[in-house]
């Protein structure tokens, strides 16, 4: 049987992970799975109030995380590759620049035990980008529970992501700025994103496309 191969696609908010997800999902004839934020019943009011509801916000996303990862350690016979647009990992950068230093200590407590039975996909991609264009991206895109995020929120989380990746180790990560790309609606940009996620490499590697007409 073969072993189920699983990219993972990470990034800030607003960054093009789902979008990039879908693509690549498709290319490589894989089974999607998407991350059901939008199932939180505490989102909306989280960015309204980040220090009232982060714990409760939280807490539903660490539970409804590890529960869709573990049906991903499930091997479907049907398909061998998966690509998400999440990896488990983001829940504890998300509770890093949210919850207060009591409410980290019982996240902790359970974010380690549930960590014990969650495998790390074997790629990560981690798509970059500055806070202007990821603000830029959130205001395009339309969502009405992310109309509250602020500019220092994102840039402390952007921070964040960016210092974990730094010290990624826990299997091959490519990292792709995205600051001046399209690859949504640019054909050429996209190309370069796909070649080379299909070239074999080892360990970390940096890749910063150039955008090109067409």
């Amino acid at each position: 049987m073969k072993k189920i191969y699983h990219i993972a696609v990470e990034g800030t908010i607003g960054v093009g992970k789902t979008s990039l997800a879908r693509i690549l999902a498709n290319h490589i004839q894989g089974r999607l799975v998407l991350e059901e934020f939008e199932d939180n019943p505490f989102l909306t009011e989280f960015y309204k109030d980040p220090k009232r509801w982060a714990f409760q916000t939280q807490i539903n996303f660490l539970i409804s995380r590890y529960y869709q990862q573990i049906q991903l350690q499930q091997v479907n016979l049907f398909s061998d590759k998966i690509v998400s647009d999440y990896m488990f990992a983001k829940d504890k950068l998300f509770a890093q620049t949210s919850l207060d230093d009591n409410e980290m200590i019982l996240y902790q407590k359970l974010a380690t035990i549930f960590e014990k039975n969650v495998t790390y996909p074997d790629l990560v991609i981690f798509l970059q980008s500055d806070v202007d264009r990821l603000m830029d991206n959130i205001s395009k895109r339309g969502r009405s529970y992310e109309r509250d995020i602020d500019w220092e929120y994102l840039s402390q989380l952007n921070d964040v992501y960016n210092q974990f990746f730094l010290r990624y180790d826990k299997g091959n990560l490519l990292v792709i700025n995205t600051n001046n790309i399209d690859f949504v609606d640019n054909q050429n940009d996209l190309n370069q994103i796909l070649e080379v996620v299909k070239t074999p490499f080892s360990g970390t590697k940096f890749f910063n496309p150039q955008h090109s007409i067409g």
